[in-house]
């Protein structure tokens, strides 16, 4: 029987509306290659306004993930809100699935709206994004927020134990679900305390998965297997901008543990934030704090006090680990 009423399509169109109303118009950019993105611009680009770009992560598309951060952040910057290549109205036919292409891709939007300089915000796998465009366009990108992304993550940490979930085809069926049952699972892995199974029935999830996560399924699990591939910390690039790195506490998708192999990695220029009390899905769980951090350190340009000395590396503390139900958070994953 076809579905009458989606809540998941009405609440899409309330994002859309809610990002037309904050000054933001959505653009489609041809990059002549077999790839076209999609990305919120500015209507009207404010010259004596700093640029914010900010890079979303698996599931939803960027309005469910940046809707509320937005509103905040507009008096303040212009601001650009691309969806990621597979996400969204974006796609490529080339067969590219690094995030160092994803951030070549984002950096030509860019390029395509006169933006030379900015500051980013990568959230999740947004983060790999950002990492990799903060290194590649070093001249262009001022000042860098990873939020409980993996970015020093390496292969092998799959296979000792890093991980909640080291089998990569089980995480990739979790992050990118396709039943009500694998949606609840990554709510479990997403955030410290999931809502009750009670207040998100299985209609509401089978009704978000058919909007959101039903096209290029096959195309995201390779973005997936694509992270830890040949992945050495040897050869990831120290980012020279200052940056600061976000991390949920408890935050069962990328441990804590990668937040201050980051910070190790990055040295003096980087400050290590712990959310206390919350997953992965901080930015959900606790989005005033979130937001304080982000003003605090992209706004008013103070960096915050780093979380003190590194937690041990050991692999039982690395295994440890509102609102309305429609918000069923894949905005963070």
């Amino acid at each position: 029987m076809t579905r009458c009423f989606s809540l998941t399509a009405a609440r899409n169109r309330c994002y859309k509306s809610s990002f037309l109303k904050a000054g933001l118009r959505s653009t489609i950019t041809d990059l002549q290659d077999g790839t076209v993105m999609h990305c919120w611009v500015p209507k009207t680009h404010n010259d004596s306004k700093p640029n914010l770009l900010l890079i979303h992560g698996l599931g939803a598309n960027t309005m469910w993930q940046w809707g509320d951060t937005i509103r905040k952040m507009i008096p303040f910057f212009n601001i650009f809100v691309p969806d990621l290549v597979f996400f969204g109205d974006s796609y490529t036919t080339r067969p590219e699935r690094s995030e160092s292409f994803q951030a070549q891709c984002v950096m030509r939007v860019m390029e395509a709206n006169s933006v030379k300089k900015l500051s980013l915000v990568g959230l999740s796998y947004g983060g790999f994004v950002g990492y990799s465009l903060a290194a590649q366009f070093s001249e262009a990108v001022e000042r860098v927020v990873i939020c409980c992304a993996g970015v020093c993550m390496e292969e092998k940490d799959l296979k000792e134990g890093v991980f909640k979930v080291s089998d990569l085809e089980e995480a990739a069926d979790i992050l990118v679900p396709q039943t009500p049952e694998k949606l609840r699972e990554l709510l479990g892995f997403a955030m410290f305390k999931p809502p009750p199974s009670t207040l998100v029935p299985s209609c509401l999830l089978a009704d978000f998965i058919d909007v959101m996560c039903t096209e290029y399924t096959e195309e995201k699990k390779e973005l997936i297997r694509a992270i830890p591939k040949d992945r050495k910390l040897s050869n990831i690039t120290r980012i020279s901008q200052p940056t600061l790195i976000l991390w949920g506490e408890y935050d069962k998708i990328f441990p804590l543990e990668l937040g201050h192999r980051l910070k190790r990695h990055l040295g003096d220029n980087a400050h290590l934030v712990v959310i206390k009390g919350t997953g992965h899905a901080f930015i959900v769980e606790k989005p005033k704090e979130s937001y304080r951090h982000l003003k605090s350190f992209l706004v008013d340009l103070q960096p915050p006090p780093s979380t003190p000395s590194p937690i041990p590396n050991n692999e039982n503390h690395l295994s440890s680990c509102k609102g309305e139900a429609e918000k069923i958070t894949l905005k963070t994953a």
